[in-house]
């Protein structure tokens, strides 16, 4: 396993956190991103006003892999689902366990907060092998599918 250290990104991690969100929209879902928009949206993410953290795993001083957690309220269970998203890790680092640790890092940050009751994420129908990941972490399908609705803008 990698020598990787964890930290809660910063908006000096900005660019390779856009660098990284477009690679992965184009790789799971062949989807060209607007740079300038996805940048935005990381400066957002960061700025720790919508209740969401990216966190970047980093060899030798070089992010390698991200997360970001956003949080849902369930009234059904009193308490938080943490979702990750943007979940990405740079081609040659994969298959090393710099997924692993991120996911550990943000599932021990949710079992010391009470509130939190679970951990959520999307995966692509298609993508066996990040779904071979997840389910070897303990994740696992709760019966849902997602919809969405997009608005114009």
């Amino acid at each position: 396993m990698l020598d990787i250290q964890i930290d809660q990104a910063t908006l000096e991690d900005c660019d390779i956190i856009t660098e990284f969100n477009i690679r992965l929209a184009q790789e799971t879902e062949s989807k060209s991103l607007d740079q300038k928009l996805v940048r935005a949206g990381v400066v957002e993410s960061l700025s720790n006003t919508r209740g969401c953290q990216y966190y970047v795993a980093r060899y030798q001083s070089n992010v390698i892999g991200q997360v970001m957690y956003t949080r849902e309220w369930s009234d059904w269970r009193n308490g938080e689902f943490w979702w990750f998203q943007s979940v990405y890790v740079h081609p040659d680092y994969r298959r090393q366990g710099v997924f692993q640790r991120l996911s550990q890092h943000i599932e021990n940050l949710a079992q010391s907060n009470s509130d939190v009751v679970g951990l959520r994420l999307y995966v692509e129908k298609e993508n066996g092998r990040a779904q071979s990941t997840y389910q070897e972490l303990g994740f696992k399908l709760p019966g849902y599918h997602v919809m969405e609705k997009m608005l114009e803008r």
